[in-house]
């Protein structure tokens, strides 16, 4: 019996962002990254187009961090007091897409740094690279506030991805984007009808959807994957199905997420059975990085320089027409 060639036709498509802005286009990076345009399920694009490949956003912190096991410190061990060394060397020497710079000295119970300083390390940054810049407020609402937008005005031009908008406090990162040309990362739990709710939100204001990527809570390897992976998909077969507000590229947290697992930080000597932690770590990290890909993740943050090489690999090997 012969099976039938069955395909399913989309309605909608992914809305193509472009983050960077080169000289031409007024601002200073020698390359732009474009993500989204899909109008088919990850990967089978015998039913659409594919869209853009998935990019890789490695990231850099504008102070040491005190969290890190050995494993994850090592390949940064040189640079990991300058933030404009730690991003070059990722782009240089790693090979990342785009640099997110983590601005937690800012936050008041890690350093409680102020906007100057904020812009001085952003805007070294900017000069050390010529890739796109993710820039990440500490989470902390009020000091988010008083922070993002000296630096959405130290970086206009340069078409940043700023983040982030949540339901409760949108309006002033949402102008500030919209003042000095930057793209906003749009942020909720792992809930589409939230998610939904806050681009609904910021676009009422005016804020243009081919500006917006969408980021909900990701779930690493063991620790609520499959439930962030189930949300990502729904939400990509609800835009192709033509919801224009959840039609926008995705971004991952996946270096973050995977890294606070005890499976990934354990020392050796803490858990003999579990195999070397530099090993470890950057398959745990590697593992929820392409596994999140089949949900439809355009953006994934992460850490390893190890995960990293092993996951661009990945993505190359499914795009092998060159796309």
């Amino acid at each position: 019996m012969q099976i039938p060639n069955v395909t399913e036709k989309w309605s909608g498509t992914v809305t193509e962002v472009t983050i960077g802005a080169t000289k031409e286009e007024g601002g200073t990076r020698q390359k732009v990254v474009k993500v989204g345009g899909a109008s088919c399920i990850p990967f089978m694009d015998f039913e659409g187009s594919p869209g853009h490949k998935p990019v890789i956003a490695m990231d850099v912190l504008d102070v040491p961090p005190e969290d890190w096991p050995p494993a994850l410190m090592e390949p940064f061990k040189d640079v990991i007091s300058d933030p404009a060394l730690w991003a070059k060397k990722c782009v240089d020497k790693y090979g990342a897409d785009l640099i997110c710079i983590k601005l937690d000295g800012i936050h008041p119970d890690k350093g409680n740094r102020g906007a100057e300083e904020a812009v001085k390390t952003v805007r070294s940054v900017l000069q050390a690279v010529g890739v796109p810049l993710i820039i990440w407020g500490c989470d902390d609402t009020q000091k988010d506030n008083e922070v993002l937008p000296k630096i959405s005005q130290a970086t206009k031009g340069e078409r940043c991805l700023l983040a982030s908008a949540t339901q409760d406090n949108y309006k002033n990162i949402v102008a500030n984007c919209m003042a000095d040309g930057h793209n906003l990362v749009t942020q909720a739990p792992v809930d589409v009808n939230i998610q939904k709710q806050v681009n609904i939100l910021v676009t009422d204001i005016g804020f243009p959807l081919d500006r917006i990527v969408m980021f909900q809570t990701t779930g690493a390897l063991g620790y609520g994957m499959e439930y962030a992976y189930s949300i990502q998909e729904r939400e990509r077969l609800a835009a192709l199905s033509g919801d224009k507000f959840l039609a926008l590229p995705v971004l991952c947290n996946v270096g973050y997420e995977s890294w606070r697992s005890k499976e990934a930080k354990s020392k050796d000597e803490e858990s003999p059975g579990w195999g070397l932690a530099a090993e470890r770590g950057p398959l745990w990290e590697t593992i929820t990085a392409v596994t999140l890909i089949q949900s439809g993740v355009d953006i994934i943050r992460m850490y390893h320089p190890k995960a990293v090489a092993a996951v661009k690999k990945h993505i190359d090997a499914l795009y092998t027409d060159g796309r």
